[in-house]
């Protein structure tokens, strides 16, 4: 079994601030802190915070010896806790999709079934969200923890879905069953439906303005999952409205820029022809953020055997310098059900944008933003269609904290503070890898809009 070892810089420091004495803040050089005064009052409505419990999460041997360590700490750095149980229960979300997409591409199944809207969903999709209800609610407690998540159990819970029911119940217990790789400990006995259904429907928080609750994608781009190409893990926090923490998984995500171009399966295809072990592919990653950190890391997925302990080998990215539009590279949503390509194309050519469009389905884009790997990324929805706040969260604070700016068409913040929706958003979204280039796309969507069919 190989074991990743903690660098250097992230090894345990002393902090001293002026409302406690001398403590120790685990990784307080890696996560740039932003220690939070004791005096201050945060009022979290009904979802107090609460202590972190070492103890029920830390279960790997190799682990024991920071445990003394966390147990002493007093979390000088805010959301620490939080973003840490965050990152790894994506990390083990992101391996389940991993085997679950392996099982889909190499033979026909019933593991993808089609929701009201006609839309795809997969044992994958409430695999996930099961398992990371279950990781946050065992590390915080089932009262403390509330989720807004994509899922709901209506169509497990027919008769008629015995069958899928059971595999997803079987895909959740393999999955926490390896929980102490990421240093998370696994349940005492395997869940049964009842149990996994729960886990399931526990995630029915409607968000708001004022409470403290996560946001879940558990299959961001089931359409990219199913055909074998790129969709992400989402998972962000959001504290009176605001996106505090956000991680997002990539399983499928190269590490050369090239790769992603391959689209519809030549993914796939390229990495059973390639090593995992080789640098040229190293499939899969974990990108994270904390409001006001100033700083976004990557993590490369645990293959094999391997063990993860925290923080890995994350090492920090940023977006991209060039302001320059005729060198810049947008991205925008692979599907034309739910954003126009054409009025995308006219505001490029407007701006004098000349590189052909990066089309990625999912969350990726922002990831692709943040690791500069490309500057922009633009969604005009058609009418009616209306954005959902667990397509965007985790990805705002990812690309701000790495360096960028997200805003609506018309420059506002988005808001993530009125339910499910990103409701008041003027007319689209615009992520950009800098203020210039934000700058030249805003000033050019009124010009272009009008003569538009949106």
């Amino acid at each position: 079994m190989t074991t990743y070892f903690i660098p250097h810089a992230a090894l345990p420091i002393a902090v001293k601030n002026s409302s406690t004495p001398t403590k120790i803040g685990i990784f307080h050089s890696f996560f740039h802190a932003n220690p939070r005064q004791a005096s201050t009052n945060y009022p979290w409505a009904s979802i107090p915070r609460v202590s972190y419990n070492p103890q029920a999460i830390f279960a790997s041997t190799a682990e024991e010896h920071y445990t003394e360590a966390l147990s002493n700490s007093m979390d000088a750095d805010e959301y620490a806790d939080e973003l840490e149980v965050a990152v790894k229960a994506v990390h083990m979300a992101c391996l389940l999709c991993q085997k679950v997409q392996e099982s889909l591409l190499s033979k026909s199944s019933d593991i993808v079934q089609s929701k009201d809207d006609d839309s795809p969903v997969t044992v994958a999709d409430w695999s996930v969200q099961a398992t990371v209800s279950w990781v946050l609610s065992k590390a915080f407690g089932r009262e403390n923890v509330s989720i807004v998540a994509e899922e709901d159990i209506q169509a497990l819970s027919k008769a008629s879905a015995t069958g899928l029911l059971e595999a997803v119940v079987r895909t959740v217990n393999t999955c926490l069953a390896e929980a102490p790789r990421f240093g998370l400990s696994a349940p005492a006995l395997a869940l049964n439906s009842s149990e996994v259904l729960e886990a399931i429907s526990r995630c029915n928080s409607t968000g708001g303005p004022s409470r403290r609750f996560w946001v879940l994608d558990p299959v961001d781009g089931t359409l990219g999952f199913v055909r074998g190409d790129q969709y992400a893990v989402a998972l962000a926090l959001i504290e009176d409205g605001e996106p505090v923490l956000g991680v997002l998984g990539c399983p499928n995500y190269p590490m050369k820029k090239e790769w992603l171009n391959y689209h519809n399966g030549n993914l796939s295809t390229l990495s059973s022809m390639t090593s995992k072990t080789s640098g040229s592919w190293n499939r899969g990653c974990v990108i994270y953020a904390k409001k006001d950190s100033g700083r976004t890391w990557m993590q490369p997925l645990l293959h094999e055997e391997k063990t993860l302990i925290w923080p890995n080998s994350a090492r920090q990215i940023r977006v991209s310098t060039i302001d320059d539009p005729s060198l810049a590279t947008f991205c925008e949503p692979v599907e034309k059900s739910n954003s126009s390509h054409s009025f995308t194309a006219g505001l490029a050519h407007s701006v004098g944008l000349r590189n052909q469009p990066l089309r990625l389905y999912s969350m990726v884009k922002y990831a692709a933003i943040a690791r500069g790997d490309a500057e922009i990324f633009m969604k005009f929805a058609r009418s009616g269609y209306k954005e959902k706040i667990w397509d965007h969260a985790a990805g705002v604070v990812i690309i701000q904290e790495a360096g960028g700016v997200v805003t609506d068409a018309g420059g506002h913040p988005l808001c993530f503070s009125r339910g499910v929706y990103l409701e008041g958003l003027d007319r689209g979204i615009v992520a950009c890898s800098g203020a210039r280039l934000h700058d030249k796309i805003i000033g050019s969507v009124d010009a272009s809009w009008n003569s538009s069919s949106l």
